[in-house]
């Protein structure tokens, strides 16, 4: 799920003699593992997938908290490592900021582009957080999941308003004015439950 260390190799020499070598890798975003450690509360699943050396992966994967691991990845295969999970019966989100994350992106259920990602990333994701902060990616997760209950919950009321109103007003038991007061309430409670979205935190 986090940027993976892009780690390389790097041989040291001094008057054109080998003196040793070392190792250069990007370092794994603050808030990572907690990112990650809110996303399996949520009871998701999370693989790393990632262009670099096997050793390097692994070391990153054990520090944020990811057990399965993919690496020697080329950008191609980050979008059929998608579309075999899918393949599987799995909904897949996939998170990038890179060029070579695009593809990936665009073919996950769900693409999440960090806000520091490049154009390409961020055109080919769904959602682009503001923030380059992996803990928004749990966050974004629980508001949306939020959102889909309160959409549900209003359909539901609004269908059980209308069902049970509907014989009444088909017996002519049911004042004009009355019916025309009970579609405005019907609505006002639509958007009431609606703003309870503010108090997400």
């Amino acid at each position: 799920m986090p940027p993976a260390a892009d780690g390389a190799g790097i041989a040291v020499a001094v008057d054109g003699s080998y003196r040793g070598s070392a190792a250069v890798a990007d370092t794994v975003r603050p808030g990572a593992r907690e990112a990650i450690a809110q996303l399996h509360a949520l009871g998701l699943s999370t693989v790393l997938l990632t262009g670099d050396s096997e050793a390097n992966a692994r070391a990153v994967a054990a520090e944020v908290g990811i057990a399965e691991v993919r690496a020697d990845v080329r950008p191609a295969d980050k979008s059929d490592a998608i579309a075999a999970l899918q393949a599987a019966g799995r909904q897949t989100a996939m998170v990038g900021d890179g060029i070579n994350d695009a593809a990936a992106l665009a073919r996950a259920n769900l693409g999440i582009a960090m806000g520091s990602g490049t154009d390409a990333a961020i055109a080919a994701a769904d959602i682009t957080l503001m923030r380059s902060d992996p803990r928004q990616i749990p966050q974004a997760i629980r508001l949306s999941r939020a959102t889909v209950r309160l959409i549900r919950g209003n359909l539901f009321w609004a269908f059980a308003y209308n069902v049970a109103a509907l014989p009444v007003a088909a017996l002519g038991l049911l004042n004009p004015m009355i019916a025309g007061a009970a579609m405005a309430f019907s609505s006002v409670f639509v958007v009431l439950n609606s703003l309870r979205l503010l108090r997400f935190r």
